[in-house]
């Protein structure tokens, strides 16, 4: 018989108390409060018409505890988010980019719940992540069922959208945003943990939890059927795992070491204490060991319909974790043992629950919790011993036992004992081959992970070597440029230089030129003085012989004055009105 319980337990040595589901240990991670969840197959439970929502909102009898809830982890999501992205935003400037987006891409939870997935996914991906997560906070406001009868209500009418369309496979989730992702597996499974911002599922896990194929429990995320288990059940409950949910209520929670769960010997599939009880599963039968003789309480498994016997498992839940266990967990799994053998018609089972009943009394007297502990754990031996005496005398009546009964007996004790051993080894077996098999990727991850690193510093070291190559030749080009400038200095300086040579032979150069035009022109006003004194005297030759012969007197006046002024002027000064003609030769020679 297993169990399930809250204490740290070594799990070597608590193989067939543990479900297979809480041998995996949480992640470091793992949220810390609880959170109610609601069933993904409503049509497989009592109240099918409503989900669970926040246990706070719950009044249960003892018979409808916790235990037959789910429960979550949880911490409130968005002022986590903001711690871990290192944010202090308040509320008004989230509501300030909200506003921003325009009213045509705005979309609601009805809508992804309706709508085609690729027309959502594309507006998703235009909106800013402010206001997916506005979107997220919607939703985990309503599964906790905060708003009363309308959380409700808009709950069942989201789930209606979702679980009634049949577009919603494997392959058209693919192209779903991530957001959308998460929203459409919180509607299916009402579990509020898929939109927590600590949790990160990868795409795939979240579409095979959508579908079925994976457990909806982030704790144990177990590919489904579990084991390839073929059972009535495992084949028909859609997301149903035999390794974390209840037989009957269809649930899970994170309680460990406890008699919360009860699991069946045969097939290894868990079932709420509270809901076995409830469902008269616990109850009075024939013995589980011989199948004949007295009554005892027994736990008769849903799933493969064989019967476990109830006190056995008791005193190995109790021997085992009850003195790892505080005062309330004491007193609430002796309250747990007193409710399951409270209809008892055996000696044995009368006596336990006296027991326990005598203990929570106690106990609320102020008794300590390590004396009790060690009251029941005496009584169990006690008990123990009573059953070895009974044998040896042949039961109540104290008459001898035939040797082949005896023989029966012992056989069946034997054949019993060998039984739970195989059962312990094939548990403890299969959970050596986990743990070998999470060692081994483990120690590959360790191998790969000492590659990355070994394969960084490489990098590192080519990088470190490249940026001083870089600083090198940083350094050269900076000389270089120095050298440049310093040359350029020197070249502007010798340019100066040159010009003011330039400059210097340029207005010797006007002068010489000045001086070498004037000489010119003055030569030819010389030469023309010649040519016209030369016209004038040949000019009065001919008069003369012209007066000779009788020539005209106010010709010969004219020609006397033209004379007069050749001698009278002096022909160089012409030069003095050169200026205009100088600058008009340089440039045009």
């Amino acid at each position: 018989m297993g169990t399930s319980s809250g204490s740290n337990i070594n799990h070597q040595h608590m193989s067939k108390m543990l479900p297979p589901r809480q041998q995996q240990q949480q992640q470091p991670g793992s949220l810390q409060t609880s959170l109610s969840l609601v069933s993904s197959d409503l049509h497989m439970l009592p109240n099918a018409q409503e989900p669970r929502f926040n246990s706070d909102n719950i009044h249960e009898s003892p018979t409808e505890s916790a235990s037959s809830q789910e429960t979550w982890p949880t911490v409130d999501a968005v002022t986590a988010k903001k711690m871990v992205n290192g944010k202090t935003e308040n509320d008004c400037t989230d509501q300030s980019v909200i506003r921003r987006v325009s009213s045509a891409d705005k979309i609601t939870l009805r809508d992804i719940a309706r709508e085609r997935v690729d027309v959502i996914s594309e507006k998703m991906h235009r909106l800013p992540d402010e206001f997916l997560d506005e979107l997220k906070t919607q939703l985990k406001t309503i599964l906790e069922g905060n708003g009363g009868s309308q959380s409700r209500d808009e709950f069942l009418i989201l789930q209606k959208f979702v679980q009634s369309r049949s577009d919603l496979t494997a392959k058209t989730l693919i192209r779903a945003h991530r957001a959308q992702l998460e929203i459409l597996v919180a509607i299916n499974m009402g579990i509020q943990a898929f939109l927590h911002p600590n949790i990160s599922l990868s795409q795939t896990s979240l579409i095979e939890v959508f579908v079925y194929k994976r457990c909806r429990n982030i704790a144990c995320q177990n590919q489904i059927p579990a084991d390839g288990c073929t059972c009535e059940i495992c084949a028909n409950r859609n997301g149903f795992c035999n390794l974390c949910m209840c037989v009957i209520c269809n649930k899970f929670d994170f309680e460990v070491n406890t008699c919360r769960w009860i699991g069946c010997d045969f097939c290894s599939h868990w079932t709420h204490t509270d809901c076995a009880i409830r469902d008269g599963q616990i109850c009075m039968g024939p013995s589980a060991k011989s199948g004949a003789g007295p009554t005892e309480m027994v736990f008769r498994c849903r799933a493969c319909n064989q019967t476990s016997e109830v006190l056995g498992w008791v005193k190995d839940v109790f021997q085992h974790c009850a003195p790892a266990w505080d005062r309330e967990a004491l007193m609430r799994e002796l309250d747990f043992v007193s409710r399951i053998f409270r209809g008892s018609d055996d000696p044995r089972g009368k006596k336990l629950f006296s027991k326990c009943e005598d203990l929570i009394e106690k106990m609320r007297g102020g008794l300590a919790e390590s004396t009790a502990c060690r009251s029941i754990l005496l009584f169990f031996q006690e008990l123990d011993m009573e059953s070895s005496t009974s044998l040896e005398n042949g039961g109540e009546g104290g008459g001898l036992v035939a040797p082949q009964e005896a023989c029966n007996r012992i056989a069946d004790v034997v054949q019993e004992a060998i039984r739970k051993m195989e059962m312990v080894a094939d548990e403890k077996l299969r959970m050596f081959k986990k743990a070998r098999l999470a060692l081994d990727a483990c120690e590959r991850e360790l191998e790969d992970k000492a590659k990355e690193v070994a394969e960084l510093k490489l990098e590192r070291e080519k990088k470190k070597a490249q940026i001083e190559e870089l600083e090198k030749i940083v350094r050269l080009k900076h000389a270089e440029a120095d050298m440049f400038q310093l040359k350029a200095n020197e070249a502007k300086q010798e340019a100066d230089r040159l010009q003011s040579i330039a400059l210097a032979k340029s207005d010797k150069s006007e002068e010489e030129y000045t001086s070498s035009y004037l000489k010119l022109r003055l030569s030819e006003a010389e030469a023309e003085k010649k040519y016209l004194f030369e016209k004038i005297k040949l000019q009065e030759s001919s008069r003369a012989s012209q007066s000779s012969n009788g020539g005209d007197p106010s010709q010969m006046l004219a020609y006397s004055k033209i004379r007069d002024l050749l001698h009278g002027y002096n022909i160089p000064s012409k030069a003095d009105s050169q200026p205009n003609e100088r600058h008009s030769f340089r440039t045009n020679p």
